[in-house]
């Protein structure tokens, strides 16, 4: 019978191939389950075997997990202990998937999650946020032209910053304002442009003077080892610097993100009556359940507004 340690192995194999997991996905379950494995083969002289995961010894990893110390000096928080939990479960399905004796997933609860809360921009913030590169211009003009396009486009499509930084030209079309992107677990969705985000890519783009795929890219020319004229592609980290700054520049005292755009995003289209079967589609959640975090924030501003304006006699 093999180990826990190789049945992990087998199991990311399996998460890759036959359920098609995000790569950031194989690496947080091998991260999770690594962890789980230390402390469960810690006090053992020999490798874990799948029958010795009982109730007993999840009860004392959880115990291990509430209770460790993270490198900035504090506990985990409660949702990535969960995390933790769920990894577990999951290869705990996978044993059973291929008869392998072992605890059952069911047995292993999640507990109670937190309410996770949602930080967006008014659109006052937004419109502030939106013109802060006119506003206080770069002294280079490609980089006003590029930021107010990525800024545009953040917020006109509600796009995770990985799809963001992963679009090549050619697969927008600025005619129909539309185009397809692959989100989390492979999956295609059609996402729109604003009228405002297809003419400030346009303006953007007329301003480059090169042919290379990337859609936003660094505008310090080429990088080494890169073909010559070969603009090098925006990082993840450059975007959240990039609307960290703008953010400061526009007098926001929130701590914004490419992230806070999307929640912000979702939460203006269902503010102004979208349904959430298409802010889902919209966003890409292949759950109903996750956009329903944006429900609670817009059930709570239809409680300010009437609050606010309802019963104004007296």
């Amino acid at each position: 019978m093999a180990s826990v340690n190789e049945l992990i192995g087998d199991f990311l194999e399996y998460c890759e191939i036959e359920k098609n997991h995000s790569d950031l996905t194989i690496r947080n379950y091998e991260h999770y389950l690594g962890r789980f494995l230390d402390f469960a083969e810690k006090d053992r002289s020999r490798d874990l075997r799948p029958e010795q995961i009982n109730i007993e010894l999840i009860r004392k990893y959880r115990l291990y997990l509430n209770r460790l110390n993270t490198e900035l000096g504090g506990n985990l928080a409660k949702i990535t202990q969960t995390y933790h939990i769920i990894a577990l479960r999951a290869f705990l399905k996978y044993l059973a998937k291929r008869d392998i004796k072992s605890l059952s997933a069911e047995k292993v609860e999640l507990g109670t999650m937190e309410r996770r809360q949602i930080e967006f921009l008014e659109i006052s913030e937004v419109d502030d946020l939106l013109s802060a590169p006119e506003k206080y211009p770069s002294k280079k003009e490609l980089i006003n032209f590029r930021d107010s396009a990525i800024l545009e486009t953040l917020f006109s499509t509600g796009l995770r910053i990985s799809e963001l930084v992963s679009l090549n030209r050619d697969q927008i079309n600025l005619e129909r304002g539309e185009f397809t992107v692959r989100g989390k677990g492979g999956k295609d969705r059609v996402v729109f442009l604003s009228d405002s985000a297809s003419k400030k890519i346009k303006s953007y783009l007329s301003k480059r003077d090169d042919n290379t795929k990337p859609l936003f890219t660094h505008c310090s020319g080429v990088k080494d080892g890169l073909d010559e004229g070969e603009y090098m592609r925006l990082t993840p980290r450059s975007i959240q610097r990039m609307v960290s700054k703008y953010a400061k520049l526009a007098g926001i005292t929130k701590k914004v993100t490419p992230h806070m755009l999307r929640h912000s995003f979702a939460t203006d289209l269902l503010i102004n009556g979208a349904d959430i079967r298409s802010v889902q589609a919209m966003l890409g959640h292949s759950s109903i359940t996750t956009t329903q975090i944006y429900t609670h924030v817009t059930n709570t501003r239809l409680r300010e507004i009437h609050k606010n304006f309802h019963g104004k006699r007296h």
